[in-house]
């Protein structure tokens, strides 16, 4: 094998993430729907011959941690023979994928003597992908049937570079939005050999063999760094819990989804056990074995800190275990995985998120915020503009951060599977681009996650549509299960929705459902926050005289929260807010129960 001395290693790995940028880049400015071209919710990944994932960049987590690896694997299995000129499209979550809307371009780097040398793979989520309604989120869908989308597993769509039209017509007869699914069909491959044509040449320039060599040092290096990260941490288990609220096809309590991780310091290794969870439930809420697995990594990554790559390397350190049959990844065809990247997946990470933070200071997060709100929701029907019928997934926002050992939350996080890569949609584009009003997005004061580190508070959004009627479909969580605090943290805000009739009156919707809207009636959204990390307490007097200027929270939230007292210039009173704290502090400890 050939040698390569740590410059090597260092400018090889910004090649592949270079590429892997292009690949990202081509699809943001040639996508057709505004899922692709204004919220960017796609990834782009490259995997080895050996179905490893080696390089990723600006991707959604939930995306291309575990999958990709799986796929590429289905590939190959399903097509013993690669060549040069192949594509393939995949969607099935039975075979690696995250759910049934995220589409999946595969093309084989194949050299010049017609050896396979690595896999690129562009995923993008569809604004439809043929369910049964009008959303690529049916969360009370009792299996793949019900929810209706067509199922392509790792199906060869080009030989040659020529594509086959049969499967492109198929497509287009099952896809509400036939030319816009089109257009982002056609970004995608441009996408993936845009990546296939950057790694030919640079296996060209550089050698395979030698790529083949970086591949395994890169590994190896990031392994090591993962296990001296993992050997920072106290060592023992911890148990956690998330909830997700009840929606038709499960329990009446809702779904409890419970983790164990446990940190072995001396071996610089983690294992997340995910088994004691619930069986696959009658609805759309069950993750699929690549979500599942991402998830356990998101949180683990997120909870430990460092700059650590995220590849094949560094995932040998986290063992996550699965149970057979179980919600939590365990599932099998024909189940529902509709919302496999999202709402069960969001609380599988709350729960590792939890267990990490119980571990010691300094680690885990409080708990992110929910999906999927009516802000992000699906919505659908005929544009009186032009007589055309639209369906898109809307942007508008979700703040949902959570507090972290070391900083406040990132406002616009959206949800944590994403890691905050998706945009939000501009007020006007969606304007534009649906016939659509929002009349108001706002930040909901004092709802933050109260603590040292402060948790995201609440979005309010208001819209509705203009010269017809539409449908909204959304799954919304966290109104029973707001994002809880840890270590001393607060709940941050929680979750609801409504409808403003015509006559003004206000009607509380159900968590999950579609919803048709009249023209002149309105769709009230509010997401969930996010949970605060440390005592209140304990928050520097001066950020929370900030949040105050910001109207975030008010001044008696501060004096009741925080224990912060400004005077009449508006500064910190020093002595009054040191008396007030110390008393918060002497009533919490009278109120500890004797051991």
């Amino acid at each position: 094998m050939a040698k390569l001395n740590g410059a090597e290693v260092a400018i090889l790995s910004n090649r592949l993430e270079g590429i892997a940028r292009k690949m990202s880049n081509t699809l943001y400015r040639t996508g057709r729907s505004g899922v692709l071209n204004r919220a960017r919710d796609f990834s782009c990944c490259i995997v080895t011959a050996n179905c490893e994932l080696i390089a990723t960049m600006d991707a959604c987590p939930i995306h291309v941690l575990v999958g990709p690896d799986m796929m590429a694997r289905s590939m190959k299995e399903f097509h013993p023979v690669l060549r040069r000129g192949d594509a393939f499209l995949h969607n099935s979550p039975y075979h690696g994928n995250s759910h049934a809307a995220d589409h999946v371009i595969m093309i084989p780097v194949v050299d010049e003597a017609g050896i396979h040398r690595f896999t690129v793979v562009t995923k993008g989520h569809q604004a439809d992908c043929g369910n049964a309604m009008p959303t690529t989120y049916m969360g009370s869908a009792r299996d793949v049937y019900a929810e209706g989308a067509l199922i392509f597993p790792a199906v060869k769509v080009q030989t040659d570079y020529q594509t086959n039209e049969d499967i492109v017509r198929m497509c287009e007869m099952r896809i509400r939005v036939p030319s816009q699914w089109r257009g982002d069909f056609l970004a995608m491959l441009g996408s993936a050999r845009i990546g296939e044509r950057e790694m030919l040449a640079l296996g060209e320039e550089v050698g395979w063999e030698r790529l083949e060599a970086f591949s395994t040092h890169w590994f190896d290096y990031s392994e090591q760094l993962m296990a001296d990260r993992l050997s920072t941490l106290p060592a023992g288990s911890a148990h956690a819990f998330s909830v997700h609220d009840p929606i038709p096809g499960t329990p009446s309590d809702g779904v409890r989804i419970v983790a164990t991780a446990t940190s072995r310091p001396n071996e610089g290794r983690i294992e997340v056990d995910l088994t004691k969870n619930v069986d696959a439930l009658p609805c759309g809420l069950n993750l699929s074995e690549a979500c599942a697995r991402s998830a356990a990594l998101i949180a683990v990554f997120n909870g430990i800190g460092g700059d650590i790559p995220r590849n094949a390397g560094s995932f040998r350190r986290v063992d996550v275990k699965i149970r057979e049959g179980s919600i939590t990844g365990g599932g099998a065809h024909p189940a529902s995985f509709s919302l496999a990247t999202t709402n069960v997946g969001d609380r599988l990470i709350q729960a590792v998120s939890l267990c990490v933070a119980q571990l010691g200071e300094g680690y885990g997060t409080a708990e992110f915020g929910c999906l999927l709100p009516p802000s992000t929701s699906v919505v659908a029907g005929i544009d009186p503009r032009t007589g055309d019928r639209f369906v898109n997934q809307l942007f508008l926002g979700c703040t949902s951060g959570a507090g972290t050992p070391h900083e406040d939350c990132w406002l616009t996080y959206l949800s944590a599977g994403n890691g905050g890569m998706c945009f939000i949609d501009s007020v006007e584009l969606d304007e534009l681009y649906q016939p659509l009003i929002v009349h108001e997005r706002r930040i909901v004061p004092d709802s933050e996650g109260a603590g040292r580190h402060v948790g995201a508070p609440s979005l309010r959004v208001e819209f509705g549509p203009v010269g017809c009627d539409v449908e909204v479909s959304y799954v919304s969580d966290g109104r029973a299960n707001p994002p809880r605090g840890v270590r001393g943290g607060m709940t941050g805000g929680g979750a609801d929705q409504f409808l403003r009739r015509l006559d003004g009156g206000l009607e509380q919707l159900d968590a999950a459902t579609t919803v048709n809207v009249r023209d002149g009636e309105r769709v009230i959204s509010i997401c969930t926050g996010g949970g605060g990390y440390g005592s209140p307490l304990e928050r520097d007097p001066d950020r929370v005289r900030q949040d105050i200027l910001d109207a975030w929270i008010s001044a008696q939230r501060a004096e009741e929260v925080y224990g912060v007292i400004l005077d009449a210039a508006g500064a910190v009173n020093l002595e009054a807010t040191k008396t007030l704290r110390d008393a918060k502090y002497a009533h919490q400890l009278n109120c500890i129960p004797n051991q």
